[in-house]
């Protein structure tokens, strides 16, 4: 192959795995010499096992763009705000020649949540670079995106421990 192909893949559903699956793309490309940039939305980038797992990774570079979950917040501007943040940080990241593939992870759910406008997703989408590989994941993904995309995986919850009552664990779910 002697030129790359640029893929758009989303991760979605209601199921446990987008973030993992997206993540270990990230190290496979790191592994292959590809340069990876992660930018988290709606996370706050402090306690998560990745955060500190990919640090030590060479080629990964991962920022968090969130104030955590949201929940019945009636004030979502500084969600608004730290969710622009990230999508800048996006444009940046699809600059071209800068990165060889870009995770925007949850960014799904910040647009189901009202803090991404569709429209600026969707144009960040279509503009970046050919040869550039990018990956949106989380729930709730709009139709818009799953048809441009290449490749979507639906995660499917068929079965979870935390409906049994089971607290979350360190190094599973955080």
């Amino acid at each position: 192959m002697t030129e790359r192909q640029g893929l758009l893949m989303v991760f979605t559903g209601r199921g446990k795995g987008k973030t993992t699956a997206a993540l270990g793309a990230a190290l496979r490309a790191a592994g292959a010499g590809l340069r990876v940039r992660v930018i988290q939305f709606i996370k706050r980038g402090q306690g998560y096992g990745e955060l500190k797992s990919l640090a030590q990774v060479p080629g990964i570079e991962l920022s968090a763009h969130g104030l955590g979950l949201i929940g019945d917040d009636p004030d979502l501007a500084p969600h608004r705000a730290k969710a622009g943040e990230g999508l800048e940080a996006a444009r940046q990241a699809l600059a071209p020649g800068r990165y060889d593939l870009v995770i925007l992870d949850e960014a799904c759910v910040a647009l189901a949540k009202g803090l991404l406008e569709k429209s600026a997703l969707l144009e960040l989408v279509k503009a970046r670079p050919p040869e550039t590989h990018l990956i949106l994941t989380g729930r709730d993904c709009p139709a818009e995106l799953l048809e441009l995309a290449d490749t979507v995986t639906e995660m499917r919850e068929i079965k979870h421990h935390l409906a049994a009552g089971v607290a979350a664990q360190e190094g599973v779910e955080f």
